[in-house]
This record gives C-alpha cells, sequence and structure tokens, in this order.
C-alpha cells in the first residue's frame, strides 16, 4: 500500500501537501516525496524515510507553486528499499509528467518489454508505478499527435492505459503547462477520494488515498473517484471527468477496512470505524452460537487497529474491556528484520503487557489479522508471562492464506501462518488455548452492512480469487522469487553491516 495526494490550489501548495502526507503516513513509512508545478517548471524533492524526516525548511521553500502531488512509499513484494523507487517519478516526454501510484501492476513485466521493443522508452528502476508512468506517456504522446493538449485528448489517453495495464493503481500525475490527472482502475482495488474548499481566489481541489487528509486539511469530501474515472483540473481550476474504461465494477480491497486504513477514513462512501465494529458484532455472535464453554473474564485489543472491534466484541458479549498491553509511539521502524530473533524484539519493543489486567484471567485477545503469526506467538508469550490463566485469541479477519498481488506487501505462502494448517494447527502454533476466526461472509456483511450498495470486494489474500482474472501460478512464483531474492540480499547486508560494527546487536 501506499499513500498519494493531488492538489490544485490557490496559494503555494507545499503546506499542504506536507500536512497532507503526514496524515497518510500509516500507509507508508519507507520513502516520502512532492513534486510542485510553477508553470512549466516542476520543482522536485524526496528521499528515503518518513515525512517529518525527508523535508527540511529549505525543501519546503524550493517546492513552489500551487498545484502538486505528493506520495508516502510502501514497497511491494519483490521491489527494493532503494532511494531509486521513492516517488514521484519523471518523465520529460512528451510534455514532462510527473506520478504517483498506489497498488500493483500484473503485467508489468509484459508491460517493460512492450516499452522497449516498441514504445521505445526506458525504464530505470524495477518499480511498476515508473511503467505505468511510461505507457501514460505514450498514450498521451500517441493521442496528442494531430493538436493541442486538452481535456478529452488526456481522457483518450487513460482509456489507452486502462486497455494495456492490468491490476490494481490509484493515480494522481501532474502535466507540466496544463494541470493535474487522477484516475483508478476499472476494478476500483485501491481507494482514492476527492474534495474541494472555497478561498477567497476560488475553489480548490484536492485528491487523496483517504478521506482523513482532506478533514484535516478543511477539504469537503465531495466522493469517491469512481472505477475506471479519470478527472482533470487544469492550472485555471476547470474540473473535467469522464469515463475512461468499459467493463467496470467496483471491488475494493477489503484489506483496507480491516487494518490498512485509518478509522477515520471514509472509503467508498463506508466508515472505516463502523465496518470494524460491525467486525466485532460478528465475532460476539459467533462466539455465543458455538463457543459458549469459553470462560472469558476480559476482552483485550492488541493495539491499535483492532481496538474499535475488541470493544464491540466486549460489549455485545457483556464482557470487560481493559487495555492490557501499551504501545511504545517512540520505537522507530525496524527496516531490516532477517531473523526470528530481531523480530521478537520487535515486538517487544513496541508492546508491553500489563500484569494487572492479565494475572489470574482467562483473557480473550482480539487482533484485526494473523498473517505471518510471528508477532501473535510472542503477544500469546506476554500475555502468559503476565499471569494470564487461558488465552483465547480472535482475529477480526479470516486466516491470510494467499498473497496480495495488488499493492500490499504480504509474505509468501510459505511464510504464511495458515499455510497448510487448519485452525487448530495455527493455534498450537502461536501458542494459544483457543483460536477463533472471522468467517469471510461475516467480515464481508461487516462492510455491505454500512452500504448496501457495496457487494463485491477483492478478498483475494483470504479465499484466493483474484479480481483481475490474470493471476497465475506462474507469476505468484514470480514474485515468491523476487521476494526471496530481496530478503536474501537484505540479510547478506545486514550481516556485513554487522561485521563491520555498523549495526550494533546485544
Amino acid at each position: 500500500m501506499c499513500g498519494i495526494l493531488g492538489i490544485v490550489a490557490k496559494s503555494p501548495a507545499n503546506q499542504l501537501l506536507y500536512d497532507g502526507l503526514l496524515m497518510l503516513q500509516h500507509r507508508g513509512q519507507d520513502a516520502s516525496g512532492i513534486v510542485t508545478a510553477q508553470g512549466n517548471t516542476f520543482h522536485m524533492h524526496k528521499g528515503l524515510g518518513l515525512v517529518r524526516d525527508v523535508f527540511r525548511t529549505r525543501n519546503m521553500r524550493a517546492l513552489m507553486g500551487n498545484i502538486g502531488i505528493g506520495h508516502v512509499r510502501y514497497p511491494t513484494a519483490g521491489s527494493a528499499n532503494s532511494s531509486a523507487e521513492a516517488q514521484p517519478f519523471y518523465v520529460n516526454s512528451p510534455f514532462g509528467i510527473v506520478l504517483s501510484h498506489n497498488g500493483n501492476l500484473t503485467n508489468a513485466e509484459q508491460l517493460n518489454e512492450e516499452l522497449f521493443r516498441t514504445d521505445l522508452r526506458h525504464v530505470n528502476t524495477n518499480s511498476d508505478s515508473e511503467v505505468l508512468l511510461n505507457v501514460l506517456a505514450h498514450e498521451l504522446q500517441e493521442s496528442t499527435r494531430n493538436g493541442r493538449l486538452d481535456a478529452e485528448t488526456i481522457f483518450t489517453a487513460v482509456t489507452g492505459v486502462h486497455k494495456r495495464c492490468k491490476g490494481a493503481y490509484a493515480v494522481v500525475a501532474m502535466i507540466a503547462g496544463y494541470g493535474l490527472l487522477a484516475f483508478r482502475d476499472p476494478y476500483g482495488i485501491r481507494p482514492l477520494v476527492f474534495g474541494t474548499a472555497e478561498s477567497e481566489l476560488g475553489t480548490e481541489y484536492l485528491i487523496a488515498s483517504e478521506s482523513v487528509a482532506l478533514d484535516t486539511l478543511g477539504f469537503k469530501l465531495i466522493r469517491d473517484i469512481a472505477p475506471g474515472e479519470a478527472i482533470f483540473i487544469d492550472e485555471d481550476g476547470n474540473f473535467h471527468h469522464k469515463q475512461c474504461a468499459s467493463g467496470i465494477s467496483l471491488n475494493p480491497c477489503i484489506f483496507e477496512y480491516v487494518y490498512l486504513a485509518r478509522p477515520d477514513s471514509m472509503i467508498d462512501g463506508v466508515s472505516v470505524y463502523e465496518t470494524r465494529l460491525n467486525m466485532g458484532e460478528q465475532l460476539a455472535e459467533k462466539i455465543k452460537h458455538s463457543m459458549r464453554h469459553l470462560d472469558i473474564d476480559v476482552v483485550i485489543p492488541i493495539p491499535d487497529s483492532s481496538r474499535p472491534s475488541a470493544l464491540q466484541l466486549a460489549n455485545r458479549l457483556g464482557i470487560n474491556f481493559r487495555e492490557g498491553f501499551v504501545k511504545n509511539r517512540y520505537v522507530g521502524r525496524t527496516f531490516i528484520m532477517p531473523g526470528q530473533q530481531q523480530r521478537r524484539k520487535s515486538v517487544r519493543q513496541k508492546l508491553n503487557a500489563m500484569s494487572i489486567e492479565f494475572r489470574g484471567k482467562n483473557v480473550l485477545l482480539v487482533d484485526d489479522s494473523i498473517v505471518r503469526g510471528t508477532t501473535s506467538r510472542e503477544i500469546v508469550q506476554m500475555a502468559r508471562e503476565a499471569g494470564a490463566n487461558k488465552i483465547y485469541f480472535a482475529s477480526a479477519s479470516p486466516p491470510v492464506r494467499y498473497p496480495n498481488v495488488y499493492g500490499i506487501d504480504m509474505p509468501t505462502r510459505q511464510e504464511l501462518i495458515a499455510t497448510n494448517r487448519d485452525t487448530d494447527g495455527i493455534c498450537k502454533e502461536i501458542g494459544a488455548d483457543y483460536l477463533i476466526f472471522q468467517d469471510l461472509n461475516a467480515l464481508i456483511q461487516s462492510v455491505a452492512k454500512v452500504s448496501p450498495l457495496l457487494r463485491n470486494f477483492e478478498t483475494s489474500c483470504f479465499d484466493g480469487n483474484y479480481i483481475t482474472g490474470d493471476v497465475t501460478t506462474e507469476y505468484l512464483h514470480t514474485l515468491e522469487s523476487q521476494r526471496n531474492s530481496s530478503q536474501f540480499a537484505a540479510k547478506i547486508k545486514f550481516n556485513t553491516q554487522l561485521d563491520l560494527g555498523l549495526v550494533f546487536s546485544d
């Protein structure tokens, strides 16, 4: 997942972009970038790290202009943690274009070959976002051969992008001297919203991955960008939009509601917070009907995204809700954790159990999901050390059994704890006394209940059904090979730094 922003303002856009990226920081902590436009000139600054670390006062002063885009990066499977892959990306032909992308192209390798052999374009990194940028640039070049660039020719180019690109993509881009473009893939997998604010000089527009960025910057949420739709806002603030794809359907990634998005966001007209409350209700009903034998004294959430589900579950069951873990918010992100010991240490640094809430009690721990199982196993052990009598564990989502290929960096099938294990096997692996998973139908109902119009979801990490229809076993094997190679390189780098005394270990 990544976070993207685009703005057409009536005053300098740099501070708005910076503040908006801070609101989307949860969507990516590996790299940050901003590009602004002043006439035909782009001003760019990007680098590895958090927004607050990448941008200094001198960088902000250099980002001149009233139009801009921003990006926070979370790498997808097989990608490198390199400053060269920090976004936005730039090409200088045909007009000068910068682009930020959230998602993952499933046919990036094929497109890369086409760009090189047919379109005569060169891609410098391994990022599918740069591939997407070059496809857009080529389609813009083709659509403007007979005249000047305008909204209609831009939409023709986006139609060409939809015909060529497969997978998930929510995009913001700028065309030098023209304006801001945004579009979403025909399946609407990754989120994208826009809103407006009125100033003395006229209407300002903001496009973002989540509505929380609009709320905090004083913009009114208008709506989500529809699957296959493109919007273009020129430098004068004129708004244009058009449906640019055929065979569209809305299939938002359900993991956005489970974990990725902030609870105070609205995605496709649905409150993320409300869906998480519903997940707790669904879990409570499951426990009531088929697990009455569980003698639960207290419900404890795993901070932070599972808190609404745990609270509602406790309320429905009439059981005390307690905060049993304290999260340290000042521990920096561990970029390289090649071994089990490093992962264990990371969990212990970030969470601490309060024995007063565990000692002598049968506790129900509630988390949003169980993926690799390392964190769950360590948390169960922490609860035992704090004196818990019995430890029951509930996941607000079903077992994660398949990799996500649409922009979420999930482990390979071999790394997923649910691979080749049933619920009892997973329970034994994490060391709990009993394990409860949300049923997929119940999870879908938790979201659909908020909006009856929303019925279809991208649920591949739970059921292995890839909505774009082009994900093969060979493709998954390739992704896993890329990820394994990347992890091996990271481990070699870590050990080399350790040998040179550049990393301190106890």
